[in-house]
């Protein structure tokens, strides 16, 4: 005698459960069309754009993408970096900046901030984990003792130092491709530059 298999019903006052969602792919038109865009170039890019809406001249957006994928590459090797000796990269700038002021190595807040083009929270922020590590102080100012200045210690220098030329060299490889290239590049760059620095004002300036 064979027992038929009963249905469970769900408790009075509670739902039956749903079935996960699955994992095939959306189909062609779906929601899922353009979900995986990674690794993919500034061609294919604005290739799908040209196809969605024709009507639109999208040779801007070629150059912005560009820009933006060029920085996010080189600047993950310098991440890398100073992930080695337990730093940021802008802990790193805060700690580079203060080095190439020259001896006493010390600036205010207020300087560290334009120097960086960075807001007084930001700075606020990478300075309490600098100090934490003893790599700065920050020492009252002595011409006027509610001020404070921010000075490298012996510590931070002698990391600066060491990290230096590493860094150097991390830049090197990363623009190794053709010192003609690169002169014709730092010259576009500086042009653009000087265009945006007439367009948008900087943080320290408002």
């Amino acid at each position: 005698m064979t027992k038929t298999k009963k249905r469970s019903t769900p408790a009075p006052g509670k739902k039956p459960r749903k079935k996960p969602p699955s994992d095939q792919p959306a189909q062609k038109g779906g929601a899922g069309k353009h979900d995986d865009r990674a690794g993919e170039g500034v061609a294919a890019i604005i290739s799908q754009w040209k196809q969605e809406r024709p009507d639109l001249d999208f040779r801007s957006m070629s150059l912005f993408v560009a820009l933006t994928r060029s920085h996010d590459l080189a600047s993950s090797q310098v991440d890398r970096l100073a992930e080695r000796f337990g730093l940021t990269r802008g802990m790193l700038d805060v700690l580079a900046t203060l080095r190439r002021s020259g001896p006493p190595y010390s600036l205010t807040p207020k300087q560290l901030s334009a120097s960086m083009l960075l807001s007084g929270a930001g700075m606020t922020s990478r300075l309490d984990s600098l100090e934490r590590l003893n790599l700065v102080a920050r020492v009252p100012e002595p011409s006027d003792r509610r001020s404070l200045q921010i000075r490298m210690t012996r510590r931070g220098i002698s990391l600066v130092d060491k990290i230096l030329p590493e860094l150097l060299d991390t830049q090197r490889s990363l623009f190794d491709f053709g010192e003609s290239n690169a002169r014709q590049l730092l010259a576009q760059l500086k042009t653009m530059s000087e265009h945006l620095s007439g367009l948008v004002k900087a943080p320290h300036n408002k």
